[in-house]
This record gives C-alpha cells, sequence and structure tokens, in this order.
C-alpha cells in the first residue's frame, strides 16, 4: 500500500475547519474555493445539506461499538470538493463517526489541490470523490479505502446511465432522493465493515 506524505497531511484541515472555511468563503470571498460560476449554486446547495445533516444523521448502535471497540490509531484523510453531491451526503456521516472515538481523527483534502495524491486513488479511472483513506497513524500506510458511494447507490447511478445514456440532473435527483431515504445507513455500515478488517 502507499504511504500519506507529511505535507499531504499539514494541507489537511479538520471537518469543522473545512466546514468553517466554506461557510467563510461563501458569504464573503467565493474566489477563494476556486470554483467556476458552473459549480458554485452546487456549493451553495450542499451548504444547506451539510448543516441539516449534521443536526439529524445518527450513528446506529453496531456502528459506534465498533468504532468505540478500534484498538489501533488511524487517520482518516478524505479527499473531497464543496461542490460534490456524494461528498455532502457522505462526509458528515464520516464526521459523526469519528466523533465516537479517539482512535480516528478525521482530515479533509480539497482534491484539486491534491491531483498527485488523487491520482493513486482513481476509480475506473476517474477522479471521483469523496474518496476516504484509511491510514495507519504512526506509519502513514493507507491500510484501506472506501468511496466514492455506498454501493446501492453505485448501482442506481450505473443503471440510470445504462437507461438513459448519461447521468443527468433528473439522474442527480434520484440519486440524493436514495441518499435521504437511506440516511447514511450504508455509509456507515460499509466503513465500520472496513474498519473491522483492517483493526482485526
Amino acid at each position: 500500500m502507499n504511504e500519506v506524505e507529511v505535507k499531504e497531511l499539514n494541507n489537511s484541515l479538520s471537518y469543522l475547519e473545512f466546514r468553517t472555511f466554506v461557510t467563510e468563503a461563501l458569504q464573503n470571498n467565493p474566489e477563494k474555493l476556486h470554483l467556476s460560476a458552473d459549480y458554485l449554486p452546487y456549493a451553495e446547495l450542499n451548504e444547506a445539506r451539510l448543516h441539516r445533516l449534521d443536526k439529524t444523521l445518527q450513528v446506529e448502535n453496531e456502528v459506534a461499538l465498533v468504532m468505540e471497540n478500534l484498538t489501533n490509531d488511524y487517520i482518516w484523510l478524505v479527499i473531497s470538493e464543496c461542490w460534490c453531491g456524494d461528498a455532502a451526503q457522505s462526509v458528515p456521516m464520516l464526521n459523526k463517526m469519528a466523533e465516537l472515538t479517539d482512535k480516528v481523527e478525521l482530515r479533509i483534502l480539497f482534491r484539486d489541490q491534491n491531483l498527485e495524491l488523487m491520482d493513486q486513488y482513481l476509480t475506473h479511472g476517474g477522479r471521483a470523490i469523496p474518496k476516504l483513506l484509511v491510514v495507519d497513524k504512526a506509519s502513514l500506510k493507507v491500510l484501506g479505502q472506501w468511496g466514492p458511494r455506498p454501493a446501492d447507490a453505485v448501482k442506481l447511478v450505473a443503471d440510470y446511465k445504462a437507461e438513459y445514456g448519461q447521468f443527468d440532473e433528473d439522474g442527480i435527483i434520484l440519486l440524493n432522493k436514495w441518499y435521504t431515504k437511506d440516511k447514511g445507513h450504508q455509509v456507515q455500515q460499509e466503513v465500520a465493515e472496513l474498519m473491522t478488517s483492517i483493526d482485526n
């Protein structure tokens, strides 16, 4: 497995730092986000989505037990962007999980400022996000990865593309409805399973 470099960790933000940076940039200086005009509305939409999910998402009991019983120290390094709809749906749940234990430190990197790292963890050749890298805190070795979507969401997108030839705005609406109904269940289940396999 690859290793994460110290400079990449030094460039990363905590979840609170990420949220604060994006919120303040959207309110006062959107240029800081380095977004094109096409992407800015998605970042603004995600801001409202994150605000809601931070309040409403809950970690399930069996997942909480997995997090509370971890024996080793990890960094969850999430490659993301503020405009990404999948990230807005999944990263708040990752944060909720990480908050349950002192064995996991959640850090976030902006994808487009860290393409060298991103390109080591492509999905079918694409820079799909969010991408969670589970990093051993002592050695900085990457022990596992997750993302960019839970399995059923991956299938939904693939089926939609197969039927309509592309993933358009209607597809995005359908995907967001899936996330809303799922309430973070599949994200936490898949990541808890990954952590169980790594920690044992």
